[in-house]
This record gives C-alpha cells, structure tokens and sequence, in this order.
C-alpha cells in the first residue's frame, strides 16, 4: 500500500515542486523516471536476495529505507535532490514488493492463496484510489512536501511490525546458493535502458534515433544476459522457474493486459479534458468506477478463481479489459458520465481478475525457495507493462510524437483500438494458465516436483 500511496500522492504534488523548486517539466518528468528505472531493474535481484537471506529482513530493510529516503525528499533543497532521491526510494521500494508476495507463499498454501492475494489487490486499490484526495489536501494546506512525510511514520509502522511478526520457514527450501554479480548487472542494465527508452516515446517518438538505440542496446544486453544465464552455476533465474509455464504465462498475462490498461488511461485523460473539455477533478470522478470495481471486484475474483480455476478466470478478466478499451474507443464527444463510467467499470473489473488470477499462480507454482524471485518476475511486468502501453499510446497521438500537434478523436479511437488488440495479446498466455483441477493453485506436491530435480533459478516481472 505505501508504494501504491507514495506514486499516487506524487501525480498531484508534482505542479507545486515544480513551482517550488523552480524545475523544467523534464526535471520533474524524472522525478517518476528516476524511481521507476531502480525499482523495474532490482526486482529480480531484490527477490532473489529475499530467497536467499529472508524475506521479513528484506522487507524491514526496505520499509525502514523506503522511509528515510522519503524524509530526504521531504528536506531537499533542489530538484537534483528530488531526482536523486527517488532513485534511492525506488531502491528500496525494490526491496518491498518481492516481499510481501513471498512471505504470503510461506503463510498461505497454495489452494488458499486465492483470498489473501485479493485481499492484497484490494489494499492497493485503496491506496491508490485514496492517494489524490489525500495528496490533494495535503498539497492545499500542508505544501508538497507533506505527501512524503507522510510515508515515514507508515515505513516505521511496517517495520515493527517486521520485527514482531513470526514467519514459518518455506518447507522444502533449498540451500541458500551463492549470488553471481554478473546475472543480476546485465538484468538491471537491460531493464534500465528498456525502460528508459519506452519512457522517453512520449517525448521523441518511436522513430527517433535515440528511442532505437535505447531498444537496441536493450536487446544486446538482454541476448548476453541470456548467454550468460545458460552457462552459469548459479544462474539468476532458476531454470526450475524459467521452465515453469503458469509462471511465464502468467507475467506475460500481465504485461500485455497492464499495457492495455495504462495506456488506456493515458489516452483517455486526453479525450475526457481535450474532447469532452472536463477540469482534472471531473476526469477523474469519471474514472472511479475503475477503482470501486477493483477494489470490490477483487474479492470476488478470489472466489470465482478457487471454483473455476486460473485458466478461465484470466480469460475472463482479460476479455473485460479488451471490452472496456474497446467501448473507450467508440466513446465520442456526446459521451456522457454513464457511458464512460461503465466503460472503466469494466476495466477495473477485468485488471483486478487479472491481477489476482496471474498473482495466485505464479506465486503458488513457484517451487521451494523461489518465492522471492518469481515474486520479483512478476513485479517486473506489472512495472514494465505500464511504461510499454503509455509508448505504444503516444507513439500514436499526434501530440505526444505521432504527428502534427492537434488532437482529433479520430486518433484517440485508433490510438485505444491498437491498445485493445495488445491487451487482447493476453488471452494467449491466459489460455496457458491451469485448468480448474488446479483450484487456484497447484497441487500440494507440484512445487516440490519441480524444485527437486533442477534446484535453479527464474526470471522478470511484477508492481
């Protein structure tokens, strides 16, 4: 909930830093870059870390750091300390996702992961539901500084909490094995300049030499990771993982149907205050349904996951984030509340199915001592799924680098067609997922089935 809070608050106090701090709207812009580039390229590593040394002490660790770099921000005296800032939050928001996801595969079974990862989805949908309204008092009356004060009596919280919860050890661990360097540089290197340059589409294009190279470079990376990861003892993704399918399918579920979702939301904060002429407040009383129907929806999720297994479920929810994107698309300047509030609705209820359909599977199909990571892998999609569809919609609105600087609802229609076929991309992998023999999880000794054979690694993916 804090990382959910903490980006959500930001969006609203962004306008006061920069005001305050006398920033350029790219500074600022970096403000989220800066902490998004640390946060998707430590997952991984953070996760692995957590297998190997505990993950209560990883998520004290990060809640505690979380906490001081936020005081720091609270205090800097310029923007260059903001940025930088935020690059060590993200560091230590690295440290927290992982985590929680672990430490629920070592307190919940398999077949009962189902409640508490809706419970999890719901908490976050809180936070960020609850972050504007907060962020936006705070902001009135307090100053922008605030909304980061706020995240340290809330990371001190969750570590005492870290210190006086006790949690079972995994059974069927396997002994700690020792970290390479040189895995975990090469992710976090591919990673950065991945999402660095999807970043940057918003601002030069897809075309530009510099976003090809980015990409580029990316994939250079990302192919020796890959060599590097084949030939090493100890790889940093565990081929018991790498070769699991609920779990690739799963990330890959999420990635698509995040990058429909996100870029969704981008495109249509265009059409509610361009084409239809709403204030910011409005847009965003619009848009509510999303988050009521996430909030609520992901309960039921659990439900409907436990009696029809993850294989229907997530092609449910999917065909509801593709019915939402499409009846976006079709929205014109007569839409009125009703038509864009069902329209989200269905989003919200389709992302949140999604959500907690992938996060019970791949958690629970994680073998032995391997939580930590593919809670990593997973983190990693939901972090990178967002920055992919926000490029592929401003690569296709003509004021965000697609073309001359007007802005028609024709190209807010095809711009949202375009995202609903790449969350479409989702029912692929959705139809991988298990059937309903699997109840939600896998069987008690899949896990163990897995891991005793190939004691290795995973790898990307989760937010």
């Amino acid at each position: 909930m804090i990382v959910a809070l903490d980006g959500s608050v930001l969006m609203v106090a962004q306008p006061s830093l920069q005001r305050d701090l006398s920033a350029t709207l790219a500074q600022v812009q970096w403000t989220s870059t800066a902490y998004l580039l640390a946060v998707a390229s430590l997952l991984v590593l953070a996760g692995r870390l957590g297998d190997r040394y505990g993950h209560t002490r990883l998520l004290l660790i990060g809640s505690l750091g979380f906490g001081a770099a936020s005081a720091g921000i609270a205090a800097a005296p310029s923007i260059g300390w903001v940025i930088a800032l935020r690059a060590v939050q993200g560091v230590f928001g690295a440290l927290l996702q992982p985590a929680t996801l672990a430490l629920l595969r070592q307190v919940y079974p398999p077949d009962r992961l189902g409640p508490p990862v809706a419970l999890r989805t719901s908490a976050i949908g809180v936070a960020a539901a609850a972050g504007p309204l907060l962020g936006g008092l705070l902001v009135a009356h307090l100053g922008w500084r605030s909304v980061f004060v706020i995240n340290v009596p809330l990371a001190l919280l969750i570590g005492l909490l870290c210190l006086a919860a006790r949690v079972p050890e995994e059974t069927g661990r396997s002994a700690p094995r020792r970290l390479e360097a040189g895995g975990a540089l090469l992710l976090a290197a591919a990673l950065a300049l991945l999402v660095n340059a999807l970043a940057e589409v918003e601002v030069h294009g897809w075309a530009d030499r510099r976003t090809v190279a980015g990409l580029f470079c990316s994939a250079v990376v990302a192919a020796v990771l890959v060599r590097h990861e084949r030939r090493s003892r100890n790889p940093l993704v565990p081929a018991a993982v790498a070769r699991s399918v609920p779990v690739t399918a799963s990330m890959a579920l999420l990635l698509f149907t995040a990058s429909g979702l996100f870029g969704a939301l981008f495109v249509s904060t265009y059409f509610l205050q361009n084409t239809l002429g709403l204030d910011p407040l409005d847009s965003a009383l619009r848009a509510l349904p999303m988050t009521v129907l996430m909030v609520l929806g992901a309960p039921l999720a659990g439900r409907v996951l436990r009696g029809l297994g993850a294989r229907a479920t997530a092609l449910g929810g999917t065909l509801l984030v593709v019915a939402g994107i499409g009846w976006l698309a079709r929205a014109d300047s007569g839409a009125g509340p009703v038509a864009t509030g069902a329209a989200f609705a269905l989003l919200g209820a389709g992302y949140a199915t999604v959500m907690v359909t992938a996060t019970a599977t791949v958690v629970g199909d994680a073998p032995p001592g391997y939580a930590g990571v593919v809670g990593g892998l997973k983190q990693t999609s939901v972090n990178v799924g967002p920055v992919l569809g926000i490029a592929v919609a401003a690569g296709l609105l003509p004021a965000a680098g697609g073309g001359p600087a007007h802005q028609g609802s024709g190209s807010i229609g095809t711009a949202l067609l375009v995202l609903a076929a790449t969350a479409a991309l989702a029912l692929v992998p959705a139809g991988m997922l298990p059937g309903a023999e699997r109840r939600g999880g896998p069987p008690e000794g899949a896990g163990r089935k897995a891991a005793e054979p190939v004691p290795c690694p995973t790898s990307p993916s989760e937010v």
